[in-house]
């Protein structure tokens, strides 16, 4: 969905708008909300040639560092285009 002018509608389902501009957020066959790099593996783990990657992003060593660039670009990106 495109979140402009969606606050409202992103607060009744638990996002903050602020955080919808940040991260990927889906929700799961549960109706669960994951966001962040747990969306990225749960996409990545429906599609058989990226199960290794999920599998791989999930690995403790690997998650934060990922989540660090993920931030650092997501947040870069925004700055540059004057959103954030």
């Amino acid at each position: 969905m495109d979140i402009t002018s969606q606050d409202e509608q992103l607060r009744e389902i638990g996002i903050d708008s602020r955080k919808a501009l940040t991260e990927l957020h889906v929700k799961d066959e549960n109706q669960q909300i994951l966001s962040e790099l747990d969306a990225y593996i749960l996409l990545m783990s429906k599609v058989p040639l990226l199960k290794p990657l999920a599998w791989l992003t999930g690995l403790p060593l690997i998650r934060p560092l990922l989540a660090g660039m993920y931030h650092w670009q997501i947040n870069r990106r925004l700055k540059l285009s004057g959103r954030f």
